[in-house]
C-alpha cells in the first residue's frame, strides 16, 4: 500500500478532533469524507477505517509510541506510524516519518500485548469490571471479539419485499450479500460499501441493522392488529422492524426523550411505507400516565453502556466513564418501574440492551421482579447474546409478562 499525503494528513486532522476535542468519530469521519470531491471510494474507505483502527487501539498505540493525551499533531504522526508499522507499510520519505524506530515499535508491541488491557486498548476500570461481571475466560475472549471490526448487516423490509428478492435487487447494483442462518430477515454484505447511495436503500427495501438487535422485535412475539409502545425509539430501528412483523396492522406509539430522533424516526418510517407508527415525544410524565394499562406489547430498549456494540463505536471506550455506569443503572432501573405500568394484564414487555454486563441486564430483570412494581409479572425467558460467541453484537433480552 502506497500513502498518500492528502489522505494520512486528512486522517491525522480527525485524529486530532476526535481526541483533543472529545468529538464522536463517526460524525468527525462523516464531515472528513466531505473534504475533498475527487477522493474515490478507495481513498475515502483509507480514512475512514484508518481512523477508527487508531481510534480502537489508541491506548496500546500511544503506549508504544511513548506519547499522552492532549497529542499534539507530531504525537499523532508517531501514532500513525505505529500503525503503519505493525501493518506492514512502507512508510514515505516525508519529514514526519523521518527515523521510525521499526525494531522497537515491534518488540514494545510484543511485550505490552502480554498484558489484556494493552493488548486489548482498553482503560483499567473497563478491563477489571469486565472481569469481575463475566470471569476472566469469558471477558478475554468478549473484549477480544468486540475489537473486531463490525460486519454490516442490514435487515429485509417485508413490507416492501422477500430478502430473497432484495439479495437479486442489490446485485444488480453491484453489492454482494448472503443470507444469515437463524436470522430471517437479515442479509450481511460481503464487501463493505456505501450502500446508502443504492436505489434499494432510497426506495426502502431495507434497514442498516445489526443481527443481535433483529432478534429483539421477534422476541416481543407481536401480532398485527395489537398495540405496541416502543418507550425508548430513538430513530427506530427496531420501531420499524416491528411494523413489518405487525404487516402495518394495529398501532406502535414510538417514545423517546429526544425529538429530533423521533424527527428522523418519521423520515425513515415514510421511505419505508410503515404506515402504523406514531412518535409521541415525553416532554412531560402525563404522556406516559396517558399510556398506563392500555398496551398489548411494550418494548423498553433501555439506554446503557454500550459495552456490546465496542465494535461499531470504538471511541465509547475512551468516552465511556465508571460514573455514568452507576446513573445508567439507575436510569434502566427506573425506566422498567415507570414504563412496566402502559401494559395491559395479560400482556408481554421486553427489556433489552446492548451491554454484556449482567449489572446492567439480568440482575437489573431481578431487581424488578422482586419490587412492588414487579411483583405482577413473571419472567418468561431471557436471552444473552456474546459477541464472541455470534459474531454479531452484545446484546440481551428478557421476555416478561403481566400476570
Amino acid at each position: 500500500m502506497r500513502l498518500h499525503r492528502n489522505l494520512v494528513f486528512a486522517t491525522i486532522d480527525a485524529l486530532s478532533e476526535i481526541f483533543n476535542e472529545g468529538s464522536y468519530a463517526d460524525k468527525v469521519i462523516e464531515k472528513t469524507l466531505k473534504r475533498d470531491k475527487r477522493w474515490g471510494s478507495r481513498d475515502r474507505s483509507f480514512i475512514a477505517e484508518t481512523t477508527y483502527d487508531i481510534v480502537r487501539w489508541k491506548r496500546l498505540y500511544s503506549e508504544i509510541a511513548d506519547v499522552k493525551q492532549p497529542f499534539k499533531r507530531e504525537d499523532l504522526f508517531r501514532m500513525f506510524t505505529v500503525w503503519a508499522v505493525l501493518r506492514g507499510i512502507e512508510l514515505p520519505d516525508w519529514p514526519q516519518f523521518a527515523g521510525t524506530p521499526e525494531r522497537r515499535i515491534k518488540g514494545r508491541f510484543d511485550e505490552l500485548s502480554k498484558t489484556r488491557k494493552y493488548r486489548e486498548s482498553i482503560p483499567d476500570w473497563m478491563d477489571e469490571l469486565g472481569e469481575k461481571e463475566l470471569g476472566a475466560d469469558t471477558w478475554t475472549r468478549e473484549i477480544k471479539a468486540l475489537n473486531n471490526q463490525a460486519p454490516v448487516v442490514i435487515r429485509a423490509n417485508r413490507l416492501k419485499i422477500t430478502p430473497k428478492d432484495l439479495v437479486a435487487v442489490l446485485e444488480q447494483e453491484e453489492i454482494e450479500t448472503h443470507n444469515l442462518k437463524n436470522y430471517p430477515d437479515a442479509l450481511v454484505l460481503k464487501v463493505r460499501a456505501n450502500i446508502f447511495k443504492t436505489k434499494a436503500f432510497q426506495n426502502g427495501l431495507f434497514e442498516v441493522q445489526d443481527a443481535s438487535s433483529q432478534r429483539v422485535a421477534d422476541f416481543l412475539d407481536v401480532k398485527p392488529g395489537m398495540r405496541v409502545v416502543d418507550t425508548c425509539a430513538g430513530a427506530g430501528g427496531k420501531s420499524l422492524h416491528l411494523a413489518a412483523l405487525m404487516e402495518n396492522k394495529g398501532q406502535i406509539i414510538a417514545l423517546d426523550i429526544y425529538g429530533n430522533k423521533l424527527k428522523e424516526l418519521k423520515r425513515r418510517a415514510k421511505r419505508a411505507g410503515a404506515h402504523n407508527i406514531e412518535t409521541r415525544s415525553i416532554d412531560n410524565n402525563k404522556v406516559i400516565k396517558k399510556l398506563y394499562n392500555s398496551a398489548d406489547r411494550v418494548l423498553i430498549d433501555a439506554p446503557c453502556s454500550g459495552l456490546g456494540v465496542l465494535s461499531r463505536n470504538p471511541d465509547a471506550k475512551w468516552k465511556l466513564q465508571p460514573e455514568f455506569l452507576d446513573k445508567i443503572r439507575e436510569t434502566q432501573q427506573q425506566i422498567l418501574q415507570q414504563y412496566s405500568k402502559m401494559l395491559k394484564k395479560g400482556g408481554k414487555m421486553v427489556y433489552a440492551t446492548c451491554s454484556v454486563l449482567p449489572s446492567e441486564n439480568q440482575k437489573q430483570v431481578e431487581f424488578f421482579l422482586n419490587s412492588d412494581e414487579g411483583k405482577d409479572f413473571k419472567l418468561l425467558k431471557d436471552e444473552k447474546i456474546l459477541s464472541s460467541d455470534s459474531g454479531y453484537d452484545g446484546f440481551y433480552m428478557a421476555l416478561l409478562e403481566k400476570k
